[in-house]
């Protein structure tokens, strides 16, 4: 074997390395990334659970999410709590959609906020003043998805139409009580 012959074995085998290192960096980027999605899903279904938590531990706080936000008896303190409360939300489905569209996290954790958000707090006197108020950080393509996902009442009404005709027996068990998230005015 010559030497011309052995330089081109080296340049060939130096070849092959590089592919397989390649291919190596690129499932450890991969693995990266389904790391780094994972994680941040994690931290948003965490702050589900804590807001969940929170309500099911503090009555007076569970008392409060179940006040009627919409109603005359509501006291300025009350107010004042619920316009952060509905800030927060509104930041949280900013942030959440902000990730989806950069493919961060599953589309699964908008659609649970979606969800939530759909019962109406939106459509509340204080809901449809932060919104507005709010909007205006936001470019068009967010205003009209969430206007249409969660502001528009149309869209509202097929949603609890569709839940009811699923759940029959929630209507039949009800005794006389609104429940205060749910509005389609």
């Amino acid at each position: 074997m010559s030497f011309q012959d052995m330089g081109s074995l080296g340049e060939f085998v130096a070849a092959i390395a590089t592919v397989a290192t390649l291919l190596y960096l690129s499932a450890q980027i991969r693995q990266t990334n389904l790391i780094t999605k994972a994680q941040f899903g994690h931290g948003l279904t965490h702050r589900l659970y804590e807001r969940f938590f929170q309500t099911a531990k503090d009555p007076e706080f569970a008392e409060f999410i179940g006040k009627d936000w919409a109603g005359e008896d509501i006291n300025s303190v009350d107010k004042s709590r619920i316009t952060f409360f509905t800030i927060m939300l509104l930041v949280d489905v900013f942030d959440v959609y902000d990730k989806v569209r950069q493919g961060l996290v599953e589309k699964k954790h908008l659609d649970m906020r979606v969800h939530m958000l759909r019962t109406g707090i939106f459509r509340s006197p204080t809901g449809a003043r932060i919104w507005s108020f709010w909007k205006n950080v936001r470019d068009q393509e967010f205003i009209d998805w969430f206007e249409k996902n969660i502001v528009d009442s149309a869209s509202m009404a097929e949603f609890i139409k569709k839940y009811q005709e699923e759940n029959p027996e929630e209507q039949e068990n009800s005794d006389g009580e609104t429940n205060s998230f749910i509005r389609t005015d």
